[in-house]
């Protein structure tokens, strides 16, 4: 029998400036471009998905999957600020028309974290007039696609800053205020290059100081209420990443205090959205003397991750009880050179979200990261998360087994679940 029901969100998820090309106005594109640039290497032409994205959406459609999940890039929407591109905003309206045409639903994200490198001039979300800036962003790019689109994402994992402050991990140039002198160069260097001041001229992730997080709550509030205005039928939420956070005994006070800090203000805000995005993709465990370091195993993600597939049920039971409102799974998978082990990682995650339904949480739909190798950030592109592998020189897309394999998922509804015992296709 069937585990999930009719109208079930079976799909993956890619971002914008991490498959796309060639996001020259964003604030990401800026970083990648200074001295002592934090990221292992420039995103550059990515996936070429930009010229690309027909292939990607028909592969994804082909695997019988219904939903593809991707980001609008606010820097191409608007370059300088107060001017709007109708190009651009065209080229997002063929890729959900593309969707459209392949019986595929578009789960659109309006912020997966790049912005446009006028707003990290001006102090990005420190900046007074962050969040209507924001707004008119949105109003301007729902309005013309209010027809086409049903499941709006404000913002992808806002919470980002939040957790590197909770678990003690900041990356290069987060926090200013403790910045090495190599850091304040490149911050200075950053600033030059998007025509800014140092002290002012700041990337927009990850969001740390007060005030930034606070004007990133606004904006979500103010878009959510934009977007309903616009197009009353749409469903709107944001993504939150979220850890399996677990406590040892004496561990339950810094496990309780990393949720309270990181993760429970963020479900809060999510109880008048129409539903709330989880990301999960391991577990933390937390003893009398903090975070216990998982051993390393065969499995471990090439992130260093700990191999966890029950992460995913355990967040979702605790997202849907904690804010009242349905759960979309918007990330979900893992980084590995081994197929095999990415379908066996599913399956457990997808076997846990099942557990989480039978058990009451109301889940929309399960949307895999991601959807093709790609640009992983300050790790470059060796961190491979993707359903299909991705040739750089020729930019050939090769389909990976798990992609037929969740796809199969999906076309049953979860029933092949019960009948495979191996989850290999052969």
């Amino acid at each position: 029998m069937p585990t999930f029901p009719d109208g079930f969100l079976w799909g993956a998820a890619t971002a914008g400036h991490q498959i796309e090309g060639n996001n020259i106005r964003s604030d990401i594109w800026a970083m990648e471009h200074v001295t002592a640039a934090p990221f292992a290497e420039p995103s550059g032409d990515a996936c070429d998905s930009y010229h690309r994205y027909e292939e990607d959406i028909q592969l994804l459609a082909d695997s019988g999957l219904n939903t593809y999940r991707f980001s609008i890039e606010w820097s191409r929407i608007e370059p300088e600020v107060g001017q709007f591109s109708r190009a651009e905003l065209e080229h997002y309206r063929r890729m959900i028309r593309a969707c459209h045409a392949r019986a595929i639903t578009p789960v659109v994200t309006l912020n997966h974290f790049t912005t446009p490198s006028w707003f990290a001039r001006d102090g990005a979300w420190g900046q007074e007039h962050a969040a209507a800036l924001f707004e008119r962003y949105v109003r301007y790019t729902v309005d013309a696609l209010r027809d086409d689109v049903q499941w709006w994402i404000t913002f992808n994992e806002p919470n980002a800053g939040a957790l590197l402050l909770a678990t003690g991990s900041l990356p290069l140039g987060a926090a200013a205020d403790d910045l090495a002198e190599a850091q304040r160069g490149l911050m200075a260097d950053f600033a030059a290059r998007v025509g800014g001041t140092a002290g002012v001229a700041s990337m927009a992730i990850p969001v740390l100081a007060p005030n930034a997080v606070e004007n990133v709550f606004t904006a979500h509030r103010l878009a959510r209420a934009a977007i309903k205005q616009i197009a009353p039928q749409s469903k709107v939420g944001w993504s939150i990443a979220v850890h399996d956070f677990q406590a040892l005994p004496g561990g339950e006070a810094r496990r309780d205090a990393i949720l309270a800090q990181a993760i429970h203000p963020y479900w809060a805000a999510a109880r008048e959205d129409d539903f709330v995005g989880v990301q999960t993709y391991t577990r933390e465990v937390y003893g009398p003397e903090g975070r216990i370091v998982p051993e390393e195993t065969s499995d471990t993600f090439l992130t260093g991750w700990e191999y966890y597939p029950p992460a995913l049920g355990h967040t979702v039971a605790a997202a849907a009880a904690y804010t009242g409102v349905p759960v979309l799974v918007t990330e979900n998978g893992m980084a590995t050179a081994d197929d095999d082990a990415r379908i066996r990682y599913t399956r457990g995650a997808v076997e846990g979200l099942a557990e989480a339904r039978e058990a009451g949480a109301e889940v929309l739909g399960y949307i895999h990261w991601t959807l093709i190798d790609n640009w992983e950030w300050h790790s470059g592109f060796a961190m491979t998360f993707g359903l299909i592998a991705l040739d750089r020189e020729t930019f050939a897309r090769t389909p990976k087994p798990s992609l037929a394999w969740l796809g199969r998922v999906a076309a049953s509804r979860g029933a092949v679940l019960n009948d495979e015992l191996e989850p290999a296709l052969s």
